[in-house]
């Protein structure tokens, strides 16, 4: 079953589209622009049509809108005009197919299986280019900090250019995030984007991977390969971890650069392509440089648009909102109901530094949606790496939920915090006569999260089956 929404103001179409798509199709109607608005926002769709006015700019602006949020949705227009002007315009802002009243039940099935393929096909080979998710507007990245805003910005202005990009930033800081936003803000939207990780190929294969090979170029090459520069002709190149690549395959690429052309291992045909290059980093390239280990001449050709992304320590305005988004982003690939963070999860949150930035902190939030039970993240499941052995981090509040006796707090004040809960947890045990599902009753927490407290103290009973 397709999730299909229509917007029809008129309510022109609704009662053919019902007809023609309720076997098939989960039909969501809208008769106001701030609904489809809202509903777009809220839920994922397969599917959109758009009856639109001729008359009215308004139609063309929700078209534009349906396509800045995702250019993968197929958007089909209905009208009571066929003008060919109008039929062009919302061609070229991103529409799928355009009919015209009135629209008969068999005409509706086959644009839909016509738009469903073509959206799976890109998806396909969306998928075998190894795409990230992005955002695919400058407005929807969360930038709380004067230093974000300042970042997002600039990338703006360069995505309206060809001049080659140079992201630099901590690992995590969401380096290949964005420069998937800068592609799909760019006059090259419409071609391929191509995205490689030079640190995670063997030097071996990399000119391979990045320009081809012929066929019998080398040991397995068996028949002619097309490389990455090829497949991203007209688009956009992402060169992930630039540093690591080679000095030798460093010149290659300061060829194409500079003549925008190369050839293929093993072969003496020159392919020139128009492709624009963002390349990314988390080492320094001056003292790389310096050190030999990285060409000059390709750090200056590379560097002309540079921009350093700010860590999460740097934008604490934006942690709050930014885990938000990403507790709203795993609950809705788990089909959980969590809504936000409890206090002392929020504070928690704020106070670590986050040395893992974006990417530490969406796989912490994934950990703690599959060990809540409440609607809200507690801060006893936002488990930090010194909670599970990795680094000392020493948490500022206790588990929520486990109050400390306070002539205990003034009493023991060489009493850690991790003991202090250790000593709470046996007390509770000790009261329930170690069962654990009433202690954990006792102490307001889950099961789950009480045997996971046991296993990290090491807390051990003689009654214990797996303790005997």
């Amino acid at each position: 079953m397709f999730n299909v929404l229509l917007f029809d103001p008129f309510d022109d179409t609704r009662k053919s589209m019902e007809a023609a798509l309720g076997d098939r199709c989960t039909l969501t109607c809208k008769s106001s622009s701030d609904g489809l608005k809202t509903e777009i926002e809220a839920r994922e769709y397969d599917l959109v049509f758009l009856d639109i006015d001729a008359d009215s700019n308004t139609s063309m602006k929700l078209l534009e809108l349906l396509h800045g949020k995702n250019p993968y949705i197929p958007v089909i227009l209905t009208s009571k005009s066929e003008k060919a002007e109008i039929i062009v315009q919302a061609m070229n802002k991103g529409a799928s197919d355009f009919i015209v009243h009135p629209v008969s039940q068999t005409r509706i099935n086959i644009v839909v299986d016509k738009a469903i393929e073509t959206r799976d096909n890109r998806l396909e080979i969306a998928y075998h280019r190894h795409r990230q998710d992005v955002v695919y507007n400058f407005r929807d990245v969360i930038a709380e900090s004067t230093r974000m805003k300042d970042v997002l910005t600039s990338l703006e202005r360069f995505a309206n250019t060809d001049s080659t990009i140079l992201i630099t930033g901590d690992t995590g800081t969401g380096k290949s995030f964005l420069s998937g936003t800068v592609h799909f803000n760019s006059p090259r939207r419409k071609k391929p984007f191509v995205k490689i990780n030079c640190a995670n190929i063997p030097e071996s294969l990399l000119e391979s991977e990045l320009f081809g090979h012929e066929k019998g170029s080398f040991t397995g090459a068996d028949k002619q390969r097309v490389g990455r520069f090829e497949q991203a002709s007209g688009g956009t190149i992402f060169l992930d971890e630039i540093g690591e690549m080679a000095l030798g395959l460093q010149t290659k690429l300061l060829r194409v650069l500079e003549e925008r052309a190369f050839e293929r291992v093993g072969g003496n045909k020159t392919i020139h392509v128009d492709v624009r290059i963002i390349a990314a980093t988390n080492k320094n390239l001056q003292q790389q440089v310096e050190k030999g280990e990285f060409r000059e001449d390709l750090y200056y050709r590379i560097n002309v648009l540079p921009i350093r992304l700010p860590s999460l320590k740097e934008r604490a305005e934006c942690l709050l909102p930014l885990s938000r988004l990403l507790l709203k982003k795993v609950c809705r690939s788990m089909r959980r109901d969590i809504n936000d963070f409890s206090t002392n999860a929020s504070r928690k949150i704020i106070n670590y530094p986050w040395p893992g930035n974006i990417r530490q902190l969406s796989n912490t939030i994934e950990r703690a949606v599959i060990l809540e039970d409440d609607t809200i993240i507690h801060s006893r499941n936002l488990t930090l790496p010194g909670e599970i052995g990795d680094e000392k981090y020493e948490p500022e509040q206790v588990a929520d939920n486990i109050s400390v006796d306070a002539n205990e707090q003034r009493a023991g004040g060489n009493i850690s915090l991790a003991d202090q809960e250790r000593q709470l947890i046996i007390a509770a045990l000790e009261e329930n006569l170690w069962v654990q599902k009433n202690a954990a009753k006792t102490l307001g927490i889950s099961p789950r999260s009480l045997n996971y407290k046991i296993n990290k103290f090491g807390i051990r009973h003689p009654h214990w089956r797996r303790n005997a």
